[in-house]
């Protein structure tokens, strides 16, 4: 487990560089990015749809936002500051499409995230998935918001 962490860890920090110089200063404005790439081929994951729900207080979720990754297999602008208040919120990635397109059968319908926002403060989000057709594994980079 230690060392699929490692290589995790290491296959992030290598996409992040590589994209970090196309978006620069967008990501302080967004509050919320995605970032998904795909394991088998070691590539971005583009065109990979996601809904964003907020957990209310009666324990139902309510729609917040929809996105899809663009060839850099990122979403950005996906929520504002004023949309984005301390709550739990629900990330749902359609991946069972996304492996259909690439000619696949995934096993999973879809990769859930639920996490609790702005509970020490605010704060700006990077939540980025690995993806392969049998598994999925998440990270998040949790930084002061700018």
């Amino acid at each position: 487990i230690a060392e699929e962490l490692v290589l995790i860890l290491l296959l992030y920090e290598l996409f992040c560089s590589v994209h970090q110089e196309k978006h620069g200063e967008s990501d302080t404005t967004c509050p919320l990015m995605v970032k998904i790439l795909d394991a088998v081929k070691g590539l971005p994951a583009a065109s990979v749809a996601l809904k964003l729900s907020k957990k209310g207080t009666d324990g139902e979720w309510t729609h917040v936002a929809i996105g899809v990754t663009d060839e850099t297999g990122e979403v950005h602008n996906l929520i504002t500051d004023q949309q984005f208040p301390a709550g739990v919120y629900r990330v749902d990635f359609d991946t069972k499409a996304y492996w259909k397109s690439q000619g696949s059968t995934p096993f999973h319908e879809m990769a859930e995230v639920v996490f609790e926002a702005h509970g020490e403060g605010h704060l700006h989000y990077t939540l980025a998935l690995l993806l392969s057709p049998y598994s999925f594994t998440t990270t998040a980079v949790v930084s002061t918001h700018q």
